[in-house]
């Protein structure tokens, strides 16, 4: 089992007074085994504004993590972490977008970590991370695999909502990830945006003006060799009526695809992601993704 790393001391937030606000932690674990053929719960830890739901009917095994916090601050710090027991087979997802507020000066701080055990086949597929002006955010995602261990992510990020008239103009942004199979490090990646990110994202070659931005990881053995299926199932998603302006790409490697998208439109990534995901993984995303 995944033991809660978040530190016993508190990450302060000043108010303009210089008091000390009061910020939210939370801690959540869910693990999944194998038992009588199934797929079943093993685990299941929670604390502070992290919750775990677990959905019935969905058909594979879900778990569903939410914020009760509504969003995360600065000085927030919440953690989640999961684990698949070896040839267990379960989706872990958001019950909706996550929204990072405007800071004070201290950083937000998520930590996601992922255990995933011989021959087990892992999903973790949170809905978009929407960040607002002034926003300060620190987050990782550390995975480890085992041998035959299969791990399909997403993560996609919207620079403020544009239907309601906002825009980003400040921000803080840190996201690293870093996956390894058995102990060996297989993928690393990094984005950082600091300062105004419609200026650092407007060059063709950094966004070409996108307003929001997703990766899509699956991490297989042999998966390299789906790459022209990959690159066939991203070309039929981009139907949405604005997706004019969405770019993408599919790269693979070493038992690892990476797609990448690009958008103006936070709606045309969306509807991107949900269809291929459907069609990359041969079944109907959680429910929560279209409520």
């Amino acid at each position: 089992m995944l033991a809660p790393a978040l530190p016993e001391t508190p990450n302060p937030a000043s108010g303009p007074d210089g008091s000390t606000l009061q910020r939210a932690r939370g801690v959540a674990h869910v693990g999944f085994a194998v038992c009588d053929g199934k797929t079943r719960l093993a685990d299941l830890y929670q604390s502070g504004s992290a919750k775990v739901r677990l959905p019935r009917g969905s058909g594979e095994r879900q778990a569903v993590l939410l914020n009760t916090a509504g969003g995360v601050a600065g000085g927030d710090e919440l953690d989640y972490s999961a684990s698949w027991g070896a040839g267990a087979k379960a989706t872990v997802t958001s019950q909706a977008a996550e929204r990072v507020y405007r800071s004070l000066g201290a950083a937000g701080r998520v930590m996601n970590r992922l255990e995933v055990g011989e021959g087990a086949q892992a999903s973790w597929l949170p809905q978009e991370t929407i960040v607002f002006d002034g926003a300060n955010l620190q987050r990782r995602l550390e995975v480890d695999l085992a041998v035959g261990a299969r791990l399909c992510a997403v993560e996609a990020v919207v620079l403020g909502r544009a239907a309601m008239g906002e825009t980003v103009r400040r921000l803080h942004f840190r996201d690293h990830w870093r996956i390894r199979r058995d102990g060996r490090l297989v993928y690393a990646d990094d984005v950082r945006l600091v300062g105004d990110p419609e200026v650092i994202l407007a060059g063709p070659a950094t966004g070409d003006g996108a307003r929001t931005f997703a990766t899509i990881l699956d991490v297989a053995e042999g998966i390299e060799g789906d790459i022209e299926r990959a690159r066939d199932l991203l070309e039929a998603a981009r139907t949405h009526p604005r997706a004019e302006g969405l770019s993408c790409g599919v790269s693979a490697w070493n038992g690892v695809l990476v797609v990448r998208l690009l958008s103006r439109d936070a709606r045309a990534l969306r509807e991107t992601i949900m269809k291929f995901l459907q069609g990359w993984r041969g079944e109907d995303l959680p429910r929560v993704w279209s409520c």
